[in-house]
């Protein structure tokens, strides 16, 4: 595992020629807009006109989004989504070449009218965006993916709105030639782009649009509630839309009056936040060990509510100086703190979101999932307006300062994080058991990833030695897996609630509950039948000697009754941990030998589970294990 890097997929065309498109896009609609803006102040327009208009451009490019996402998710799943691409950026060209009309005319009517066909275009390809992700990437890839995309994305954000300010401060009477040229060229390179990606099948070739988008847009907000951990997955990062758009919206007035400084202050608070975003969407495949951890969430949340805490507390008066520059800026007492703390809730914002992108991708069916991404940003869009009407009231009406809407912020997202936790405790459960594996132990994975099936049922066998061994192997498996475990270890306390959580099947010995036993082979057998991942330990209890015990025959009932494929696993270097029978067989008290000891998991192909027993079973996993234990 440690072998592979997420920055080999831009070297491969399944994916870079989309990493470009969508780069891009981002890039290209940010020069636009605060070109606008540029060109108001060319111009000269009076304050008045200057804030109806940015005012007003804001929610121009964002109606599409609550008109048409609907229609969008459709489309998107009916059409080949490389077609659909080369679609949307060819109307790009289009949108843009209009609004180079407006530049070169001095037309802001005209201007704002491509910035609502820009936002029709944004909305068409914002299903495709990441419903596109689970096609071209094996399941492992899907964090690291994610955090290739939000991080391409926060830099294209940030390097357009520089690039679109200065263009009419650089460039003088020649702005609006300028503006007008790159955005043609820019929508230009982002078709060609598209026109390179792979062929990505349709989601759903026979569905049958509905075109009243009320009723659409109903229909996909249900059809996104389906499945609890998606639903709230999906209200996750629409409160990351809401908790970014008060953040950056506030940063203008907060570089001005807490900073001292200006618009180049400002986009360098932005560039901080932008780039602690981009390194903590990178960061969160190394952290999840190329699984889709949902354990990230909740270590975001906290860490986003406690930098912005502590920026409150930073500087939460005015200061006394004016015109500071960034160099100026830094040379004044408590900088360090407060670039730290943007740069902490920019990183924490990364791992709270990428993951939760990720969670929507791998558990939406994908006949339905441009339309739970078209439901996500109908939602998105009315975070979003929520977060710019609670901006605009609580400075304009009960007047807030910023560092007080910050401390507000920092407290409201710790109670929503700790709502969203209570109603779906799997994210809270994966970050306590990825928090103990990561903390006790330095894992090793061989052959995980090409050897577990990418979809579909399937049945993995392991050695079992220790207490942890079941949050050890969730923790490198890219799956979702139902462990089978023996009641007693299910019912340890702390670790049953997790267990529970996590859907593990308790199972006993049919002398001890042969009832409950029954109930474990039905349970088992409905989850393959769902097409899930099932994970036994064959042995049927701890090893008490560090070998591994003969494999009994509940195997063999199982695969009796569906005879799904078989991956072979087995743990090495767990038998000196002190959660295995080591030191109670030698009258020891349990410590750890070893903090942050190395271990390893290794997979073998699958096996046909039509032709195999639980001796040969053994054997394979004995052969994985070797004399290691």
């Amino acid at each position: 595992m440690s072998g592979h890097s997420q920055f080999s997929l831009l070297k491969q065309r399944r994916f870079l020629p989309f990493f470009i498109v969508q780069a891009l896009g981002a890039f290209n609609d940010n020069i636009y807009r605060q070109a606008i803006i540029g060109l108001l102040f060319y111009l000269g327009v009076s304050t008045e006109e200057r804030t109806l208009y940015t005012n007003l451009a804001p929610a121009l490019f964002i109606l599409p989004y609550f008109l048409f996402s609907a229609l969008a998710g459709q489309i998107a799943e009916k059409l080949e989504k490389q077609r659909l691409i080369v679609i949307t950026t060819t109307m790009e060209i289009v949108i843009m070449s209009l609004a180079a009309i407006g530049f070169l005319t001095l037309s802001l009517p005209v201007l704002l009218v491509a910035l609502f066909c820009t936002g029709l275009q944004s909305t068409l390809f914002g299903p495709v965006k990441y419903s596109v992700l689970p096609s071209i990437l094996k399941p492992e890839e899907l964090t690291g993916g994610n955090g290739l995309v939000e991080m391409g994305t926060s830099i294209s954000i940030l390097t357009g709105m520089i690039a679109g300010g200065t263009i009419f401060v650089l460039a003088g009477s020649n702005g609006p030639i300028v503006a007008a040229t790159a955005i043609i060229v820019l929508s230009l390179a982002g078709n060609l782009a598209a026109r390179m990606i792979p062929t990505v099948d349709a989601g759903a070739p026979e569905l049958k649009i509905n075109w009243n988008p009320l009723r659409e847009s109903l229909a996909v907000l249900r059809m996104a509630k389906k499945q609890k951990a998606v639903r709230n997955a999906i209200l996750g990062v629409s409160w990351f839309w809401f908790f970014g758009t008060i953040l950056t919206s506030q940063l203008p007035t907060y570089a001005e009056v807490n900073l001292g400084g200006g618009s180049t202050l400002y986009i360098f608070a932005l560039a901080l936040f932008s780039l602690g975003t981009g390194t903590g969407s990178l960061l969160c495949e190394k952290l999840s060990g190329r699984i889709v951890e949902i354990g990230l969430v909740p270590l975001g949340a906290f860490g986003m509510s406690t930098f912005l805490l502590d920026l409150y507390f930073a500087r939460s008066g005015t200061v006394t100086v004016s015109g500071l520059d960034v160099l100026g800026f830094l040379q004044q007492p408590g900088s360090v703190r407060i670039v730290i703390d943007l740069l902490g809730i920019g990183l924490f914002t990364g791992f709270f979101v990428v993951p939760l992108f990720a969670l929507i991708q791998s558990r939406s069916p994908k006949s339905e999932m441009s339309r739970v991404f078209a439901a996500l940003n109908i939602q998105n869009s009315g975070f979003i307006v929520l977060a710019a009407g609670l901006g605009l009231l609580t400075q304009s009406v009960l007047h807030w300062s910023v560092p007080q809407l910050f401390l507000a912020l920092a407290i409201t997202n710790a109670l929503v994080a700790l709502y969203i936790f209570s109603i779906v405790p799997e994210f809270l459960m994966r970050f306590l058991s990825w928090l103990m594996v990561h903390t006790l132990y330095r894992l090793r994975v061989h052959g995980v990833e090409d050897n577990v099936p990418d979809d579909g049922p399937a049945l993995i066998v392991c050695n079992h030695v220790s207490y942890m061994d079941a949050l050890i192997l969730a923790a490198t498996i890219p799956r979702p897996v139902r462990f089978v475990m023996y009641y007693r270890i299910f019912n340890i306390p702390v670790m049953r609630w997790i267990f529970t959580t996590a859907k593990a099947i308790p199972i006993a010995s049919p002398r001890e509950d042969a009832a409950l036993m029954q109930r474990a082979f039905d349970e088992v057998d409905a989850a393959l039948a769902e097409g899930e991942l099932v994970c036994i330990f064959p042995e049927g209890a701890l090893t008490r000697d560090g070998g591994i015990a003969p494999f009994k025959s509940g195997v063999e009932k199982i695969l009796a009754r569906r005879p799904v494929p078989v991956v072979p696993m087995a743990l090495k270097g767990m038998w000196s941990s002190m959660w295995s029978r080591r030191d109670t067989r030698l009258g020891r008290m349990r410590v750890p030998r070893r903090f942050r000891a190395h271990i390893q998991i290794i997979a073998a192909p699958a096996l046909n589970g039509t032709d195999t027993d639980a001796a040969r079973l053994e054997t394979s996993v004995r052969a994985l294990r070797g004399d290691d234990a």
